[in-house]
């Protein structure tokens, strides 16, 4: 049995609704405005059905979006990271020393300094904190998807994505403590670390269990039935999700809708400049351009699920962060796409010597 074979290795297509997150998340503003404005008092029971600062509602929907994500990784693909060990190391000095560090200058200079005079006061720390953390939260398994549109290596793929996430299991934390007490914004420690063991580890131990229990029973076929399944669920959970953050930003929205454009702004900075910096870097290594191509969209790539599960725990429903996280959401789909036809379009130039 092919334990190593799993979802990366099979060439996974983009689903119409995948392809259309953007326009199902701009629906969802709406009617989570709507129904904030209509259903306060159901929206403030919600908010309060806490345990240990962690929201119920919001921590069941968390999980029916990372595991399925965590379902996807095979860690034992690890193995052949040597393969493609010049393409691993640049994909990973742009998700671990590059990107987190980037968006904690972009954010400081365009939240905390260009855009301010246009943005509500009291929450600029709040939005520089979510930026940081999607950031700080690399390469989710949407980034099969993006491979496959790009004609990428997926041994490569499946290899990177499972050492991003084992490394993310340690260097999360840490690395947000560290950038938001440089932005001097205080950590609240205890609640950062159990957002760790509630969003990445015990996530990561499930599925890794579930797809063991799955491969050793019913080989790939059953496992891919599930992932079917719960591809479904997972982004219903995600919608569901941001109608809940909306609901308790329409308010704020309605009054600065101006808010999200400029949120916007240095995610999309970052993006281009982190899959231009992993495609250039991979050229000048001599990187083959089925590894480039993958290499900088995993740099581009964020765990939203992650960073918007994080930013609710540490800052909140209703806090600028988990609007910020959630922006990095609405603008991942068509910023991805576009990097995918600019590294296609590309490919003549990467491979002239």
């Amino acid at each position: 049995m092919d334990h190593g074979s799993p979802a990366g290795a099979r060439k996974p297509a983009m689903t119409t609704f995948e392809r259309y997150l953007s326009l199902w998340v701009a629906l969802c503003i709406l009617v989570g405005i709507a129904f904030g404005a209509a259903l306060p008092s159901l929206f403030g029971a919600i908010a309060t059905a806490e345990v240990a600062r962690v929201n119920l509602a919001v921590a069941v929907l968390i999980w029916l979006m990372i595991v399925p994500m965590m379902l996807k990784i095979d860690f034992l693909a690890m193995n052949r990271v040597r393969q493609h060990a010049r393409g691993v190391g640049v994909t990973l000095f742009i998700n671990w020393a590059v990107k987190p560090f980037s968006m904690a200058l972009l954010a400081t200079i365009f939240i905390g300094w260009l855009f301010r005079p246009m943005l509500p006061g009291a929450q600029i720390d709040s939005y520089i904190a979510g930026l940081i953390l999607l950031a700080a939260a690399p390469c989710t398994a949407m980034v099969f998807v993006w491979s496959n549109l790009c004609d990428g290596e997926p041994n490569y793929t499946l290899s990177q994505v499972a050492l991003n996430d084992l490394i993310m299991v340690f260097a999360f934390a840490p690395l947000v403590g560290l950038l938001l007490g440089v932005a001097a914004i205080t950590v609240p420690w205890d609640t950062l670390l159990l957002s760790v063991v509630l969003y990445i580890v015990v996530p990561v131990a499930v599925a890794q269990l579930i797809r063991w229990r799955l491969l050793a029973s019913g080989g790939e076929a059953s496992l891919q039935r599930l992932l079917s399944a719960f591809g479904r669920i997972s982004l219903v959970a995600l919608l569901t999700t941001l109608v809940l953050l909306f609901g308790f930003q329409g308010q704020q929205i309605l009054a600065q809708p101006l808010v999200i454009v400029l949120l916007a702004v240095p995610i999309i900075i970052q993006v281009y400049f982190n899959a231009g910096l992993a495609y250039w870097l991979s050229r000048q290594f001599g990187v083959a351009w089925c590894v480039a191509a993958p290499a900088a969209l995993i740099g581009a790539s964020n765990f939203f699920e992650l960073a918007v599960a994080a930013a609710i725990s540490l800052f909140g429903l209703n806090s600028g962060a988990a609007l910020a996280t959630v922006v990095g959401v609405l603008v991942e789909v068509p910023v991805m796409l576009s990097v995918v036809a600019l590294v296609k379009r590309s490919r003549r130039w990467y491979e002239a010597v």
